[in-house]
This record gives C-alpha cells, structure tokens and sequence, in this order.
C-alpha cells in the first residue's frame, strides 16, 4: 500500500521533471494535480461531516478510519482530522515514551506557538554519549509525523553532547503534503530498513546503507542499535534476548530498555540509535561519517 507522503514524494519528483524541460507542461500537471486533491478533499470532508452528524456509531467509524495510517494521511493533508494539533501531538509522545524512557526522565508539551512545538525534556541519560541526538531525534521525528503543520520542534533541557554531534535536525524545511522525514545535517539522513518481520523474541540485524543495524523487541516496542558488542565488537545477531537484557556470544550482557547500558558492573554500551515505526516502514537515523 502506498503511504500519502511517498505517493506527494513521488508526484514531487515528476514535477520537478516537468520543470527541468520548461514549457507549460509543469504548469498544467501542478494545475491538475490542485484539482484532483481539490475534489478528492471535498469528498472526504463531506464523508466526515455526514459521520459526525450521526452521533456515536458515526463517531466510532471516524475514530475508526483515523487509526488506518493511509486514511490519517489523507485526513492531515486536507485539515480534517478529528484530533486537534494538541491532541495528535500528545498521542505521538504517549507512542515514544516507551523508547525516550531508555534515555531520559520524560517529556513534557508545552504547546504551539508560531509554528513551533515547544516541549520540556526532565532528565537525561547520562550512560552514552549519543543519547541527547537519540532523544531530540526520535521526538522530533514523532511530533513532525503527528503534526505536519508544526515548522519547528524545540526541545528544552537538552543537555549539549561532548564533541561534534553525529546528527541533528533542524527546523522542518518543507511541510507541504508529502513530505518525507525532517532532512538531517552534515548529510546524516533516516534509513528505512528492509523487512525485519514481525517482532521476535530473538535480535534481528539488518543494513542501513553501510551501518549493520541490530533490532531487539521488548514488548512490543523496538529498539535500535548499532550490531556491534561493546567488549568483543562481534555481531549480536547470534546473541540471546531475554525480555530486556541482551547477551553477546562472548558472555557481554546489556540492558536494551536503557540505552544499552552494559550489566553486571560492565563500563561499556551498546550503540543507541533513534529509531521511528510508522506507516513508511521501520527507519533508523544514521549520521553522516560512521566511526568504525
């Protein structure tokens, strides 16, 4: 199934096609492509009107077809969402919280203003150096998602990493419909990962790019890290996983919920990196130059 933001992405590319030729030809597919989504949200919004005009059972199915991840795209892009901005974004947190509570105390909204989501981080994770980029990456990626009329998430407390950061975010630079994640500097970028089926009781490696990525499944909620043993810098993939703690070949036991903190009085950690599960698929964000 084709999300909305990869079927704008791709409309966006024969656009731009179009243009590098010159003529009018642009003009006239960007005039079609305005009245296609013209009427098409005209059905939509008279769809929504009917459903709430018939009370609960017609609030029920709107609830229902805003949870499908295509229907909800499609009700972002015309303004017809049931959930205010306030509300998408607090459900967003509420869905990250399980992955922020592995680096930092906790989130708080503090609503829009101008454009720009404000919110307030309580506590940070002190084990690994890369937990602020973890932290303000996976939030950022979840309000942008939630809310694509947002230009600008601004975290406060966010303690500033030691060094260079690997890979940050700026302002969103284009929220128009279709959108893909917010572009990330120094050429960091998100990473759909191929196919890892479904959640495993087992680790699961994969590549992004050139960067071996390994996925634990606590509960239903992933995690991502770089595949890499602290102590021995082997492949996890053959390691164990027992609800949260991960165990390598070589005997290493870390805990997966807490930003890979090494057990048993173990100094090193795992590799955290900021992972998002949505419709487009699993996405990890990779920065630019990998340490080897």
């Amino acid at each position: 199934m084709t999300s909305v933001a990869r079927a704008g992405e791709r409309i966006e590319e024969l656009l731009a096609s179009l243009r590098s030729r010159g003529g009018g030809a642009a003009e006239a597919a960007e005039e079609l492509v305005r009245l296609l989504v013209g009427v098409y949200g005209d059905g939509l919004a008279a769809i929504m009107a009917a459903l709430a005009e018939e009370g609960g059972p017609g609030r029920a199915m709107i609830d229902r077809l805003a949870a499908d991840p295509l229907v909800e795209g499609l009700l972002l892009l015309h303004g017809l969402h049931p959930l205010d901005v306030d509300a998408r974004i607090q459900r967003a947190l509420d869905q990250v919280r399980p992955y922020l509570g592995s680096h930092a105390g906790g989130v708080q909204y503090l609503g829009v203003t101008d454009g720009a989501a404000r919110l307030r981080l309580e506590g940070t994770c002190h084990g690994c150096p890369s937990s602020t980029v973890t932290v303000r990456l996976a939030i950022e990626g979840a309000v942008q998602d939630a809310a694509p009329e947002v230009t600008e998430v601004i975290v406060e407390g966010m303690t500033a990493p030691p060094g260079p950061a690997l890979l940050q975010i700026g302002p969103r630079p284009d929220t128009a419909p279709g959108a893909g994640p917010p572009a990330a500097a120094s050429g960091g970028e998100w990473v759909t990962l191929p196919d890892i089926g479904p959640p495993s009781s087992r680790p699961v490696t994969a590549a992004a790019g050139d960067l071996a990525v390994l996925v634990c499944s606590v509960r239903g909620t992933l995690y991502a890290y770089r595949d890499a043993c602290a102590v021995c810098g082997s492949s996890l993939g053959a390691g164990t996983l027992a609800r949260e703690v991960l165990t390598c070949p070589c005997g290493s036991r870390y805990d997966v919920c807490r930003a890979g903190v090494g057990l048993d009085g173990l100094a090193a950690h795992l590799g955290p990196l900021p992972l998002l599960a949505d419709s487009q698929g699993v996405r990890v964000a990779v920065p630019a130059a990998v340490p080897s």
